[in-house]
Parts: structure tokens; C-alpha cells; sequence
């Protein structure tokens, strides 16, 4: 079989990627093979989802059912991934796993920046006058002062007893004021 470490994919039963990633990872430490098997991946994206108008940051699978490895392809680790629990086989023939292409590595890698927040764009501009929409200041305008496009909220100076208040909203909870 092969002798360089590639990238595969591993078809598992629905649900069950991370305790197949878990598991792997607790064989390869338990059984020293380090060497043979780098890295084990499910591949997530964070997601902003708006439900109710509160908006909450989730991650979502971006292949369900499938779990990526860094390996050294021989007798052993293909046996050891074979017979994890959970996992129903290589993506590519029975006999011989077929590495993904560089150039797909190179997109699922760059995906999973794993110390990246997910960045929200908007399109207000620090200045802007925007009209908050729900939440406690429902309906009070306000003026942004800073955009934290990671958290994907807005600091407004908002007037409440005659004096400008500094508040945080999130970005989908204002409209643009004309």
C-alpha cells in the first residue's frame, strides 16, 4: 500500500463523526502511531442563523456522514480505521482508499481556519444613523460607533434621558434609517 501521508475520506454512519474522530484519536495515542496518523478532521463551518430575531452563532457539518484523516496508508492503519465503530469505510474501492487531490485539501484546510471567528458583513458604515428593530431599545435610533464584524455587532450611541448611551446590538437586530 502506500507509504506518504495523504488525506482520506472515512464514510461513518450519520451522527456519528466526532465519536469516530474521538475514538481514533484515543487508538492512535493508545497505540503510538503518531507517525502513521496525523490528523483527524470533521470538517465544520459556523453558521449565523437569525430565529425569532435573536441571532445565535451554530457549527454545521460541511460533510455529514464523512470524517477526513491524515495517513500513512499499510496493513495496520487501514485495519485500525476499518474497524473503528462507526465507520463503514474508505471513500474509493474496497480494496485501496483513494487520496483526496491536493488542491481539495488545500480548500478544506483553508476552510477550517480553526482560530477564526465567522465574520458577519454588513453594510453600515461607523456614522451611520440606524433604527433598532427588536430587542430592549426596539425602535430608538442610533449612531454606530464601531463595527465588530467577529461577534457581528454594532456599538450605537443611543439617546435614553437626555444623554447618549453607549449600546451593543447585534447587527440583524437594526435597519437603516433614511
Amino acid at each position: 500500500m502506500e507509504t506518504e501521508k495523504k488525506w482520506y475520506v472515512i464514510h461513518t454512519y450519520s451522527g456519528y463523526e466526532n465519536k469516530v474522530k474521538t475514538t481514533l484519536e484515543l487508538k492512535v495515542q493508545s497505540m503510538g502511531l503518531e507517525d502513521v496518523i496525523s490528523r483527524i478532521l470533521v470538517p465544520v463551518e459556523e453558521v449565523v442563523e437569525v430565529k425569532d430575531g435573536v441571532s445565535k452563532t451554530v457549527k454545521r457539518k460541511i460533510f455529514p456522514g464523512y470524517v477526513l484523516i491524515e495517513m500513512e496508508v499499510n496493513d495496520n492503519s487501514w485495519y485500525i480505521v476499518r474497524n473503528t465503530p462507526g465507520v463503514t469505510g474508505f471513500v474509493g474501492s474496497t480494496t485501496k482508499p483513494v487520496p483526496l487531490s491536493d488542491s481539495e485539501v488545500e480548500y478544506i484546510l483553508k476552510s477550517q481556519g480553526l482560530d477564526k471567528q465567522p465574520l458577519v458583513e454588513t453594510d453600515y458604515e461607523i456614522g451611520e444613523t440606524v433604527r433598532i428593530t427588536s430587542g430592549a431599545f426596539e425602535d430608538r435610533l442610533g449612531v454606530i460607533t464601531a463595527i465588530n464584524a467577529e461577534k457581528g455587532t454594532l456599538t450605537l450611541n443611543v439617546e435614553m434621558f437626555n444623554r447618549d448611551t453607549e449600546v451593543e446590538v447585534d447587527s440583524s437586530q437594526v435597519e437603516a434609517y433614511l
